[in-house]
């Protein structure tokens, strides 16, 4: 089997999903880019809800 190599872990530490917080590799990572920061999803779903959330939230702010 093959070891993972600590250099490269340390070097790509996985990222967090916005929504679900599961680790995921940078290369399976969803990143929509926005003007003000970048988020990372683990997939399409986790993104949309991001998307609902944050739209619920502004119109409970009207």
């Amino acid at each position: 089997m093959n070891q993972p190599d600590t250099a490269d872990q340390a070097a790509n530490p996985p990222l967090e999903c916005e929504m679900c917080l599961k680790e995921i590799p940078e290369s399976a990572a969803f990143t929509p880019e926005g003007s003000e920061y970048v988020g990372h999803f683990c997939g399409i779903e986790c993104y949309q809800a991001f998307l609902r959330r944050q739209r619920e939230a502004e119109a409970s702010q009207e």
